[in-house]
């Protein structure tokens, strides 16, 4: 979905903008809100899912708007956004970490703190550690990291996850080229189950545009969350050293942000994080799983902001 203001669509998210820029001939879909740009102001970069779009970032646009300049960006490689896919390697985390170097140059800027979300804290944890000097801060939620394993346990993932993505990947795509529409529809029932919503903390303004940005996948661009998927396995089990050594050398100013119900991100993983790096800032959102952006916002926001 594209607004030129998604009040719009919400009242709440007046004020937010659908824009495009070109970046190195691509077209690059992102959301952009709060207070006008000048050095006084600071950026804040917000960085969702790679599978996933930019409007996963609305509710926190808004929250943040009366106090910086806020983008979320739609990465290459979103099932659901509008960002163009230059090539079929540029779903990948690191292509990702690259492209954002590229995104801030297109649109002029320096310094910015960077909100990464799930699979997209990896992406900004890997550019915090690559791009040192245009990040000021670092925001990471529910981030999807390497866990902690034993020695044996790690030479283990590295064996069966090579194995695994080389054999997996191919039929998952396989997969979803047949499956798509079937699995979108067992989806979209759920989702339009009243008790799915009032058992969370999900708007129903979000709910419902989740629901439609899905419905419009294509088959052919839902493969590409395999790409994305099989990058993130691949650098949480095959190529760990790389983000475990991002996270040991990463300068920026750190905040570590998880809901204690989160199911996906294990409260051993953030714990043994904020271990190897205690200069980091842990806040835990209570009664939130694994979505806060979508689930608590608001509390995401102020948590930044007294942070900061």
């Amino acid at each position: 979905m594209q607004y030129a203001d998604w009040g719009e669509r919400a009242t709440r998210w007046t004020g937010i903008r659908s824009e495009t820029v070109d970046v190195r001939g691509t077209a690059v879909h992102y959301l952009v809100a709060g207070l006008p740009r000048s050095p006084d102001v600071p950026v804040q970069l917000l960085v969702a899912n790679p599978a996933n779009s930019a409007s996963n970032w609305l509710d926190v646009l808004a929250e943040l708007a009366p106090h910086a300049h806020a983008i979320a960006v739609d990465l290459p490689g979103t099932i659901a956004g509008h960002t163009a896919l230059p090539n079929r390697h540029a779903a990948s985390i690191e292509a990702n970490v690259l492209f954002l170097n590229d995104f801030l140059d297109a649109l002029a800027l320096g310094r910015v703190t960077v909100h990464g979300w799930s699979a997209g804290a990896m992406i900004a944890l890997l550019f915090a550690d690559r791009a040192p000097e245009r990040v000021d801060r670092l925001v990471l939620v529910a981030p999807a990291l390497p866990p902690p394993l034993s020695a044996g346990e790690a030479r283990t993932c590295r064996v069966i996850g090579r194995v695994g993505l080389t054999i997996i990947a191919p039929v998952a795509r396989a997969l979803l080229r047949v499956s798509w529409r079937c699995i979108l529809a067992a989806q979209l029932r759920g989702q339009g189950d009243p008790a799915m919503i009032s058992g969370t903390r999900m708007s129903p303004e979000i709910a419902g545009l989740l629901r439609e940005e899905m419905s419009a996948v294509e088959p052919k661009r839902s493969v590409r969350a395999v790409t994305v998927y099989a990058s993130v396995m691949s650098l949480m089990l095959v190529r760990r050293g790389l983000v475990l050594d991002a996270i040991g050398r990463v300068t920026a100013p750190t905040l570590l942000v998880r809901g204690d119900e989160d199911r996906l991100v294990a409260r051993a993983s953030i714990e043994h994080w904020a271990d190897r790096r205690p200069d980091w800032r842990l806040v835990v959102l209570h009664g939130v799983g694994h979505a806060p952006p979508l689930e608590a916002p608001a509390d995401c926001v102020r948590a930044v902001i007294d942070w900061t």
